[in-house]
């Protein structure tokens, strides 16, 4: 419920419904209300719980805010579980906590795509264990050792691979984070600082390529909003209007690459990096999301170390998911689409199925390292079996808090927590503020649910409407519009970069093996400064008549200054 309206499942057209005796579906009051259905003549008889609509969002907070003090995310995410099923079964403890199991829990992983990611986060841990045990990993250090001679350009090359996998973010953080972890280590770089950079280009990259998985999603869900509307416009070249204004986006990668050259911190990261240049690149008490160091998955001292058993299973789940997401496009559009060449390889992508894509792309990835290991006689075919079981089980923390971050993620939606605060947030003010105000509203919603998708789908079907009725007839209205639409996406990766329930922040705590909520807590002081500068010079300016590149040069400015004022050398 949100409000004190109250939602029925299951009702069909013709059907009345009555609250406490009023042929109404709006509660009279707070509490225990009586319902009654009359369908066919028929009486069926039943109660709710009717609370107020802030309550929406005590599930998302209570798991944040327990995560961010105990730092155990496992019982803090049930927790917001259980609140969650405690309000949707009328407050019985029992029932709650049979269906957070039994229900929201199991629910979290009976969606396809869901399994997917599950299968594929799997399966590339048991790629990297086999990497790991026949010296490829340590191949890849070696390798890279003769470029890399510093922290500095450790994190360009790790922030580099994160700009190269573009095509999808979690492909882009197992694989950079997993690649380049062992070099951090040798040269002293902090867990948090690589999943922070995992981080940060993972979502940003992906969402704004020509050519990814975020595409065809966005598309859908501009093209739906355009209808409903009657826009008459394309919702690719609007897709293709909104890149250059989403400011968080871009100068959360630009960001990055200041910090890096910079060689300054600052907040809970400087503390982290000055402690990781003493030799400890995780803090005392740290437990890493995985974790490839065990002994099992070392190499033996007279294994050889060669690069290539680590660079080619990498490089063939990059080209098999590129391949895949080609061909599954092509098989459900069965017919070559027409237009520009950016265009017809944008609406091939934006059908492809991205989920077996990356399935594909894992089995060939694992299937390559065994090949290569038993080939080269480096494993028997019993040790590389085990190498790749034992590379799952370092995955398997991580697995869990998904899933877990799933259901949570579920209870929120039912609940109508992203409703409540749309209905709240979203007044009507002058049109040229919407983009700023969708912005806020899209992060604090991809804050409280941890997932930056469920905020699009949760916000594009309600901001086109409100843009396009406030701005129609204006000067400014193609502004405000493709503005908006911008704003949705950039809020919603700052907040997936604020959250601790997030997926990706998750990933990329888990590729990284970093403590998860060390990460989050590092990374939030960043995603914020970006995030202030992205919307007090850039986004809010821009609609009110300043000119594009001087936007862009003060949200540089600003970052710069930043870093130089608030920033400290880490030596």
């Amino acid at each position: 419920m949100s409000g004190k309206k109250v939602k029925i499942q299951g009702l069909l057209p013709g059907d009345s419904v009555r609250i406490d005796g009023a042929e109404t579906d709006i509660s009279p009051k707070s509490g225990f209300v009586k319902i009654e259905v009359v369908r066919d003549g028929k009486t069926y008889r039943g109660k709710a719980l009717s609370l107020p609509g802030f309550s929406t969002l005590l599930p998302p907070l209570i798991a944040i805010i327990l995560a961010l003090i105990t730092r155990d995310v496992f019982s803090s995410l049930f927790l917001g579980i259980f609140t969650a099923s405690l309000l949707l079964n009328l407050l019985n403890p029992l029932t709650a906590f049979l269906r957070s199991v039994d229900t929201y829990i199991v629910n979290a992983l009976t969606s396809s795509d869901k399994v997917s990611i599950v299968i594929f986060t799997l399966m590339l841990g048991a790629m990297v264990g086999v990497m790991s045990k026949s010296g490829g990993i340590e191949g890849i250090v070696k390798s890279l050792s003769k470029k890399v001679k510093s922290s500095k350009t450790t994190q360009f090359y790790t922030w580099l691979l994160g700009i190269f996998i573009f095509f999808d973010d979690y492909t882009n953080t197992l694989i950079v984070g997993n690649t380049m972890r062992p070099l951090a280590d040798r040269w002293g770089v902090s867990r948090e600082k690589l999943s922070y950079i995992v981080d940060s280009t993972s979502a940003p990259v992906a969402s704004i390529a020509l050519i990814s998985t975020w595409v065809g999603f966005e598309i859908s869900l501009i093209g739906e909003g355009f209808r409903h509307v009657g826009i008459k416009m394309d919702p690719y070249m609007a897709f293709l209007k909104t890149i250059p204004l989403r400011l968080y986006v871009i100068f959360a990668l630009v960001f990055g690459f200041l910090i890096i050259v910079s060689g300054r911190e600052f907040g809970p990261m400087l503390k982290a990096e000055r402690r990781a240049k003493k030799g400890k690149i995780l803090r005392d008490g740290a437990i890493p999301l995985s974790n490839f160091q065990i002994a099992s998955l070392l190499p033996s001292e007279d294994s050889p170390k060669r690069w290539i058993n680590g660079i080619l299973p990498v490089t063939f789940v990059i080209i098999f998911t590129f391949l895949g997401m080609y061909f599954s496009g092509m098989a459900s559009i069965k017919i070559a689409p027409s237009g520009a060449l950016i265009k017809k390889i944008g609406v091939i992508f934006s059908n492809g199925n991205s989920f077996r894509a990356l399935l594909w792309a894992s089995f060939t990835g694992f299937l390559i390292a065994s090949f290569m290991a038993v080939s080269q006689k480096i494993l028997k075919i019993g040790e590389t079996v085990k190498a790749g079981i034992e590379g799952m089980k370092a995955m398997i923390p991580a697995v869990l808090i998904l899933t877990l971050a799933w259901a949570l993620s579920q209870t929120i939606i039912e609940m109508g927590t992203g409703e409540y605060l749309v209905s709240v947030l979203a007044e009507r003010f002058d049109p040229r503020l919407l983009p700023g105000a969708v912005f806020l509203i899209s992060g604090i919603i991809s804050f409280s649910t941890g997932t930056s998708w469920g905020t699009m789908s949760i916000v594009y079907p309600l901001v086109i409407p409100l843009a396009h009725s406030l701005a129609k007839g204006h000067s400014y209205y193609e502004s405000v519009l493709i503005g908006s639409i911008a704003a949705v996406l950039s809020g919603a990766v700052f907040g997936d970069h604020c959250s601790p329930i997030s997926d990706t922040t998750i990933m990329s705590s888990m590729a990284s093996s970093c403590d998860h909520i060390d990460h989050v807590s590092t990374q939030i002081p960043y995603a914020l400064t970006v995030a202030l500068a992205s919307l007090f010079f850039g986004i809010l300016p821009l609609n009110f008549g300043v000119y594009y590149p001087v936007v862009m040069g003060m949200v540089f400015l600003s970052l710069t200054g930043a870093i130089f004022i608030l920033g400290r050398r880490v030596t």
